[in-house]
């Protein structure tokens, strides 16, 4: 795979990925996800949905959606590729080399695949030759919701953007990993559940947020 040009271009200034609660009611939502998207300069939304039928998993995807896209951002199901042409996103994120590989024909050329989940620099690198859109490190795990290290995520991250020209999304767990994250090369910093935990502190922490990626603050 191609390698990144060291001194070429300048980096771009990262953004940011934010990736949500398991979601039952769209609407109540929505009111919390506006108050992210209007603090920070938001590249992309991984929904998460809470079971139930079909139907009602397209209408809630739909309803995300239409807030997401209005503000010029990405849309992502947390898998569920299935669903994906029906509620209107713009791709999937795979957790995975097993299922990353089942689902990514399904996806592309018109829709993003992003890949995580990825145990080894190995998987990484075979995800990123296959057409991954980004490669995701530091997400806890779906099942028990541990992460690796926060050492050992900065090293991969650094190695990643030091050699690869795959975009790589980083995810913190905190507002105090941003700023490591930023230096060791991320393209896309995830917020992870700590952004939801108190709803009335969303917008600060997105703004927040974006300060420490070196942003300037959204016009009001």
């Amino acid at each position: 795979m191609a390698t990144r040009p060291k001194q070429a271009v300048p980096r771009p200034a990262p953004r940011l990925y934010l990736t949500t609660p398991p979601i039952s009611d769209a609407s109540a939502f929505s009111l919390q996800l506006g108050s992210a998207m209007g603090a920070g300069d938001v590249a992309a939304v991984l929904l998460r949905l809470a079971d139930s039928d079909e139907r009602t998993l397209i209408n809630r995807a739909k309803a995300i959606a239409a807030l997401v896209q209005d503000r010029e951002a990405a849309l992502l199901l947390d898998g569920r590729v299935e669903l994906v042409a029906r509620a209107g996103a713009d791709g999937a994120h795979l957790t995975g080399m097993t299922t990353f590989t089942e689902a990514f024909p399904r996806l592309k050329p018109e829709r993003i695949a992003g890949a995580g989940g990825l145990a080894t620099r190995h998987d990484a690198m075979q995800a990123a030759e296959q057409g991954a859109d980004y490669v995701m490190f530091g997400e806890p795990d779906a099942a028990s919701g541990a992460r690796p290290a926060f050492e050992a995520i900065e090293e991969r991250v650094a190695w990643w953007a030091e050699l690869f020209e795959c975009p790589c999304v980083a995810y913190a767990a905190s507002l105090d990993e941003i700023a490591p994250l930023v230096a060791a090369g991320a393209d896309f910093i995830a917020l992870g559940d700590f952004l939801w935990r108190d709803p009335d502190a969303i917008k600060t922490t997105t703004s927040e947020a974006s300060r420490l990626l070196g942003m300037p603050e959204p016009a009001a």
